[in-house]
């Protein structure tokens, strides 16, 4: 069996691609990072729901390209309609204190 020689440190990479921890870019790949991984959370409740965009875009009293939108990462909704969303797909939103 061969020994993988290739292996990398993942935060080395993100600092290549990135910038470094802390640095306007890299935030701004964190914050383009969040927006996808929420907008993609909410597309899964969507579709577990069987609604369509267009249905949830009513209960929440805005449009189908919004929906369209946060669903794909481009834009971040705000606090109120994010909650919207959130009572529409019967979720629940958790806050906690994170334990160090």
């Amino acid at each position: 069996m061969e020994a993988n020689n290739n292996i990398t440190d993942i935060s080395l990479e993100m600092d290549n691609l990135y910038g470094k921890a802390g640095t306007p870019e890299r935030e701004a790949f964190r914050r383009e990072a969040y927006a996808y991984c929420m907008g993609q959370v909410i597309r899964d409740a969507r579709k577990s729901e069987k609604i369509t965009q267009e249905e949830l875009a009513e209960r929440i009293g805005t449009d189908k390209s919004y929906i369209s939108k946060i669903e794909k990462g481009t834009v971040e909704p705000g606090v109120g309609t994010f909650y919207r969303i959130i009572e529409a797909l019967d979720l629940r939103v958790e806050i906690v204190k994170p334990v160090y």
